[in-house]
């Protein structure tokens, strides 16, 4: 098992961290090891947040796939005025 040592946390955060982990009934160690699995969860999916934006509108209705625009500038739409 790998160890980390974190210098020159604020005090009033370590106090947070104590309070959550005594809330949690666990010691403020193992309250930091949760908080970082739970943090590295989302990283795992592999989803950007064009994914999971796209994943919000997978039942509207469109049958065709719509290009990326990686690198693209788009001009500005029309404006009436």
């Amino acid at each position: 098992m790998a160890q980390l040592v974190v210098r020159n946390l604020e005090d009033e955060v370590k106090l947070r961290l104590q309070r959550r982990a005594r809330r949690h009934g666990r010691s403020m160690e193992e309250e930091v090891r949760d908080i970082l699995r739970d943090a590295l969860k989302e990283d795992a999916t592999g989803r950007g947040l064009g994914m999971e934006i796209a994943s919000l509108f997978t039942k509207s209705g469109l049958t065709v796939d719509i290009p990326e625009l990686h690198g693209h500038s788009l001009p500005p739409g029309p404006f009436e005025e």
